[in-house]
């Protein structure tokens, strides 16, 4: 029996009751309803459990759900972390170089950034931050300096650590040939199409469409599958993210937005408009300022400027008062610290391991850390992205993005460019065979 992850209402109701309780939002009664009931207080790791729950679970579960959005609001989060974007937008970016001739060089080093940021983190994906270490020092890649490989793993550690199976036939270092198809990558061609089809001025209503008509519902996850079925249900784009969407503080929107930056260079308040306008279709606060955040580093990076400056760009659209904020400020706490890499990351899962592997707090605390202690090292940056763990394709390609940018793609490192060989499978329309010069060359043409 085929069990569809992120949409049965038993596999959401869990993480509906830890989202409220994360905003502050008195979930208890709800919770004791649900449990007394004989409902799983735990939400299932892949998103979905093994076998339905009875009917009338089920139907409990759609109940609660909708109780669940209907609780009121603490007003000291909505101040804290307001939502309307004029709000979002009120500090400074800092100055930012002139982008000059080298800025399709850089373009394109973000773009053959994020690719191999992606496919370095693909195979141990969903691995607890144990496993990636396992098998790395088994296969005598630790510290990272490669793609991972099987060769040499012994077969107890590749029982206890098993690869993410969808994505290990082609992102070991035996088996890359080109950059398979991701979600990381599919949301970059969606935000160019968009672009090229509607100009700065789409909608939010437009990016709605372009999933509709570009994305199949089994290529989207956790908010933006629920968003899609809200969507195919009838609800309005304003609303379809906000219907029994309990992952609306998620890593989804974060991977979506560098685009808007790289075709806004210099302008990061006017790429973090363009994220905001997108991630609202179905995140909020934290999984929108996420969306911001790396817009607006992306516009920063592809100046060239230095990475302490990418990251003040990026946070300079980010409330000081969030929890995105605190995250990415602990992260680059950390960076600077005298804790060496293992350590440091060990601090961070202490302080954030309580939250799901896909939420968008510790993965951003996680980003912040490799990109301050990486220095604008491409090599460091990635892999201290995904050795930390969580969401590491997601984390390993927004990183990756950001210092091929500032590399540029003629100085990145060949062993990590060339099993690219300039090539991006995907199932978005128009971008068959894509090669990631063209990609570039139109993403310079919609930049100006």
């Amino acid at each position: 029996m085929m069990r569809l992850s992120w949409t049965q209402p038993e596999d959401l109701l869990p993480h509906a009751l830890e989202a409220a309780r994360l905003d502050g939002r008195d979930e208890r009664d709800v919770r004791r309803r649900w449990l007394a009931a004989g409902g799983s207080p735990e939400p299932a790791v892949g998103g979905a459990t093994p076998e339905p729950a009875p009917e009338h679970l089920q139907s409990l579960a759609r109940e609660l759900l909708d109780e669940l959005d209907r609780l009121p609001e603490q007003p000291a989060l909505a101040t804290a972390e307001p939502e309307a974007v004029e709000d979002l937008l009120a500090c400074p970016a800092p100055d930012l170089p002139d982008p000059g001739p080298e800025l399709e060089d850089r373009i394109l080093g973000a773009w053959l950034g994020r690719a191999a940021g992606c496919l370095l983190g693909k195979p141990v994906e969903k691995l607890p931050l144990a496993g990636i270490r396992a098998i790395a020092r088994a296969t005598g890649n630790w510290p990272l300096r490669s793609y991972f490989t099987e060769q040499g793993l012994d077969p107890a550690t590749a029982a206890q650590y098993p690869w993410n199976c969808r994505s290990r036939p082609t992102s070991l270092t035996e088996n890359i040939d080109g950059m398979p198809e991701d979600d990381d990558l599919n949301f970059p061609l969606i935000a160019l199409s968009l672009l090229e089809a509607k100009g700065r001025e789409f909608t939010t209503e437009d990016v709605a469409q372009a999933w509709l008509d570009n994305l199949p519902g089994g290529r989207v996850f956790t908010a933006e599958r629920i968003t899609y079925r809200n969507l195919l249900d009838g609800y309005e784009p304003e609303t379809a993210g906000r219907v029994r969407n309990p992952f609306r503080d998620w890593i989804g929107a974060q991977i979506r937005t560098d685009l808007y930056g790289w075709a806004s260079p210099g302008d990061p308040a006017g790429a973090a408009r363009l994220a905001y306008r997108d991630a609202r279709l179905s995140h909020g606060r934290n999984g929108v300022y996420g969306a911001m955040f790396t817009a607006a580093a992306s516009a920063a990076a592809v100046t060239g400027a230095p990475i302490d400056t990418v990251i003040d760009a990026g946070l300079a659209v980010v409330p000081p008062t969030s929890r995105y904020f605190l995250a990415v400020t602990r992260g680059l706490e950390l960076a600077e610290s005298d804790l060496p890499d293992e350590a440091a990351i060990d601090a961070l899962h202490a302080e954030y391991g309580h939250l799901h592997w896909v939420h968008v707090l510790n993965n951003a605390a996680l980003l912040a850390f490799a990109l301050s202690r990486g220095a604008g090292d491409f090599e460091r940056t990635i892999t201290l992205a995904v050795s930390g763990g969580w969401d590491t394709d997601s984390v390993g390609a927004t990183a990756g993005a950001l210092t091929g940018a500032l590399t540029g793609a003629k100085h990145l490192p060949h062993h990590w460019i060339d099993p690219l060989d300039d090539r991006l499978a995907t199932s978005v329309p128009g971008f068959a065979g894509a090669r990631f010069t063209a990609l570039a060359t139109r993403t310079l043409e919609v930049s100006r």
